[in-house]
């Protein structure tokens, strides 16, 4: 639902530290329903979305747009792309998990990708 992906926009990636545990199946699981396109993989370690684009120039667009962000965010996706689509991979490496921060970004990933070119 567009308010509660909203919340998570509000916010901004915080630094993650070592030591503190990934977030719980549940949490995770709770996490994801503000942001429904995005699928938990990994036992819950890590979410993952595709997003399809009409050309390799839109799929570029859009992989620059998320590259922007994530610099800007401190948090850094896997991205995969060819011809007309982009995957967007995320977890938090440094706890082997999830973290709030993964679905802050999958939040205004969402929004970049229904973002005007």
């Amino acid at each position: 639902m567009p308010g509660q992906s909203e919340q998570l926009i509000t916010k901004s990636c915080t630094p993650c530290r070592g030591g503190i545990p990934p977030l719980t199946p549940d949490e995770a699981e709770a996490h994801r329903s503000q942001t429904p396109e995005w699928v938990l993989l990994d036992e819950s370690h890590r979410i993952e979305r595709k997003f399809d684009f009409a050309s390799f120039a839109d799929a570029f667009e859009f992989v620059q747009r998320v590259a922007e962000l994530a610099e800007s965010e401190g948090h850094h996706p896997d991205i995969t792309f060819g011809w007309g689509y982009a995957t967007v991979s995320l977890q938090t490496h440094k706890i082997e998990g999830l973290h709030e921060n993964d679905f802050i970004l999958a939040a205004k990933i969402d929004r970049a990708a229904t973002a005007e070119h």
